[in-house]
């Protein structure tokens, strides 16, 4: 049986079968892949990990409340200090091995040269972490 030609005679019904070859073609080139593939797959290297227990650290530091009033008072966690207290506090926080956090909270009508001494007096003593308390408008 001959498939080409050119001649018209012994034409009958179309060609039924399935051309096997590219799909056979194509089963081969991944077998051979997954043959390569598949000891890469399986190889692994075994890695023993410390086990390491560790909690998290709760501790909290303490925060320390300073508020200024408009005359420029000073308020040590609510209770009224003056300027040389001030500076014995804040030496005193700052020698602590877990220093407190310093809120600053000051009136509106504060002066803001009292402010910024505050501000340097806490930082020559050497306290690190400093924020300021605001309160929103109604």
């Amino acid at each position: 049986m001959a498939f080409g030609g050119f001649s018209q005679e012994g034409r009958g019904a179309p060609m039924s079968e399935i051309n096997m070859v590219p799909l056979i073609d194509v089963m081969l080139v991944l077998l051979i892949v997954f043959m390569i593939t598949a000891p890469l797959l399986t190889h692994a290297v075994k890695i023993d990990l410390p086990n390491a227990a560790s909690a998290a650290a709760n501790e909290k530091p303490e925060t320390v409340t300073l508020a200024i009033d408009e005359a420029g008072t000073l308020y040590w966690n609510d209770h009224r200090i003056s300027d040389a207290e001030l500076q014995a506090r804040f030496a005193e926080a700052a020698a602590n091995p877990v220093q407190p956090e310093l809120h600053l909270r000051a009136d509106r009508e504060t002066r803001y040269q009292k402010l910024a001494e505050v501000m340097s007096a806490a930082r020559l003593a050497g306290i690190q972490k400093m924020g300021f308390v605001t309160v929103p408008e109604n």
